[in-house]
C-alpha cells in the first residue's frame, strides 16, 4: 500500500475524535493529559487493526509471494489488476513469461474423482495404518521430521482397505511419496504390484507385473515379454539431492501404463497386457541398518477425461490435482501437470477465458476457508500468468467450503470437495 494511502486512512479515523478533542479543553492539565494518552491509544488501535486487515489480503511487492495469512473477514477475491503486475513482468501490455519452472515438461494428470486417500492426519504413531491391510513383514505409522508416514519394515508389502475387492476400474491414477536414502551408502526400492482378480497369491509370480521403483529415479516393470525399463536419462543430476522425498505417479488407460518419478516420466508401457484391478505396495533395501523406507500421501483416483473436451461438453472443468501445502496458498510441484495442461489449452484455443474457483472441505472456520480459497485461486491465476497467459483471460474467486460435491465425513470426501474449478468465461 502507498504511503498517502495509510496517511488517509489515518486521517478518516483521527476524524471521529473531533468530540474527544473539545472535551479535553474543559479538563484539567492532568485529568487532559491521561484522557489525551488514552483517545491516542484508542486511535492506534483502530489504525493498527485497520491497516492489518487491508495489507493482509494483497502481496508483498518486494517478493510477490503471498503475506502471511491471519483470519479475516470473508474475501471472495484477493485478485486486483495491481496484484497480477508486480507477480508478472509486462512489456507493453503482454505478459513476459519468467524461467520456467523444474517441473515445466510434466504432464501427468489425475484422476477426476479420488476413491481412495490416506494423508495419516488421524493416525496414532505404533500403531498398524488403519486404512491398510498387511500382506508380509510390517508396517506402522510414525512421524520423520514435521511429516506422518507409514513406516515399512524391509520386504514388507501392504494393500489399501476398500469397500469393494476389485476397486482399479479401467482408467485410474495412482500417487505416494516415498523416501529414498543416499544411494551412495545403500540400493533401494519400492515395487508396486498390480493383481487381477481377487486373490493376493504372492507366491506366484505369473499374477502379477511388479513395478520397481529405484533409488536412482529410475523404473523398471517385469512382463511376459521380458524386463522393460527406462532410465530418467543418463545424467544422474536428474535425480537431485538424497535422502529425499520423491513423489511417485502411475497412470493407467485401459492398456497403456506411465510411472512417474518426480518431474521425470520413468516408464511408458503401451500394452501393459494385464487389466489391474487392486494392488499392493512393498518396499527393498539391500543394507536397512539405520535406514528409513516409508510412504505417505497416498491417493488412487479413477477417470481421466481430456480438459477440453470437458470444457466443451460442460462449460467447465473441474481438477483435484492442483495441490497446496496445508493451510496455505502455496502450490505443490505435482500441481504442474494440470497447470501445464491448462496454460497449453488456452494457447491453442484464444477463445478460451476461465473463472478460476477454489473450493475447501470444511475443517476450519468458514471465513478462514472462504479466504484460503481465494488465495489459492489467485496463487494459480499467477502460475499461469507466468506461463505466458494473458491475466486479461483470467478471474479469481474463493467459494470456501460453501459448494461441497461430496459429503464431508471421510478422507475421500473430503479430498473430492478440495479442488479448483475452471470455468468458462
Amino acid at each position: 500500500m502507498k504511503l498517502q494511502g495509510l496517511l488517509l486512512l489515518i486521517a478518516i479515523l483521527l476524524s471521529g475524535i473531533s468530540t474527544e478533542a473539545q472535551i479535553l479543553k474543559k479538563l484539567g492539565k492532568r485529568v487532559e493529559r491521561a484522557a489525551e494518552r488514552a483517545v491516542i491509544k484508542k486511535t492506534e488501535q483502530k489504525v493498527t487493526k485497520e491497516t492489518e486487515k487491508v495489507m493482509d489480503s494483497i502481496l508483498n511487492p518486494k517478493t510477490g509471494k503471498m503475506e502471511k495469512r491471519k483470519k479475516g473477514p470473508k474475501n471472495n477475491d484477493t485478485s486486483t489488476d495491481e496484484d497480477s503486475k508486480e507477480n508478472s513482468e509486462e512489456h507493453e501490455g503482454e505478459v513476459v513469461k519468467k524461467d520456467p519452472k523444474a517441473w515445466s515438461k510434466y504432464n501427468f494428470i489425475q484422476g477426476d474423482k479420488i476413491i481412495f486417500e490416506d494423508n495419516l492426519q488421524v493416525e496414532e504413531n505404533g500403531e498398524f495404518p488403519s486404512r491398510w491391510d498387511l500382506n508380509k513383514g510390517n508396517a506402522e505409522n510414525a512421524s520423520l521430521g514435521d511429516d506422518n508416514i507409514i513406516r515399512l519394515e524391509n520386504k514388507s508389502i501392504i494393500t489399501p482397505l476398500m469397500d469393494t475387492e476389485n476397486y482399479l476400474p479401467e482408467v485410474f491414477t495412482i500417487e505416494f511419496d516415498a523416501y529414498f536414502n543416499d544411494i551412495h551408502t545403500t540400493w533401494q526400492n519400492y515395487q508396486v504390484r498390480f493383481w487381477s482378480g481377487n486373490y493376493l497369491n504372492l507366491s506366484n509370480n505369473d499374477a502379477y507385473y511388479p513395478i520397481n521403483i529405484q533409488s536412482d529415479g529410475a523404473a523398471t516393470v517385469f512382463t511376459n515379454n521380458g524386463v522393460k525399463k527406462q532410465l530418467n536419462g543418463k545424467d544422474k543430476s536428474t535425480i537431485g539431492q538424497l535422502p529425499a522425498w520423491k513423489h511417485i505417479a502411475i497412470s493407467f488407460n485401459k492398456r497403456s501404463l506411465k510411472v512417474f518419478v518426480d518431474e521425470y516420466r520413468a516408464l511408458n508401457i503401451p500394452n501393459y497386457k494385464l487389466k489391474p484391478e487392486l494392488f499392493t505396495i512393498g518396499s527393498y533395501i539391500y543394507t536397512p541398518e539405520g535406514k528409513t523406507l516409508a510412504i505417505k500421501n497416498i491417493r488412487i483416483a479413477k477417470g481421466g477425461k481430456k480438459l477440453y473436451d470437458r470444457v466443451m461438453a460442460d462449460g467447465k472443468f473441474v481438477t483435484r490435482g492442483i495441490l497446496f501445502d496445508v493451510n496455505k496458498a502455496i502450490i505443490k510441484p505435482e500441481s504442474y501437470g494440470v497447470i501445464n495442461k491448462v496454460a497449453k489449452m488456452m494457447a491453442a484455443h484464444q477463445d478460451l477465458n476461465f473463472t478460476i474457483e477454489g473450493h475447501t472441505d470444511s475443517d476450519g472456520a468458514d471465513d478462514y476457508n472462504l479466504k484460503l480459497s481465494g488465495e489459492r485461486a489467485f496463487a494459480v491465476k499467477i502460475a499461469l500468468i507466468e506461463m505466458g497467459v494473458l491475466k486479461s483471460r483470467l478471474q479469481t474467486e474463493g467459494k470456501g467450503e460453501s459448494v461441497p460435491v461430496s459429503e464431508n465425513n471421510s478422507p475421500e470426501g473430503k479430498a473430492n470437495n478440495r479442488r479448483v474449478e475452471f470455468i468458462k468465461i
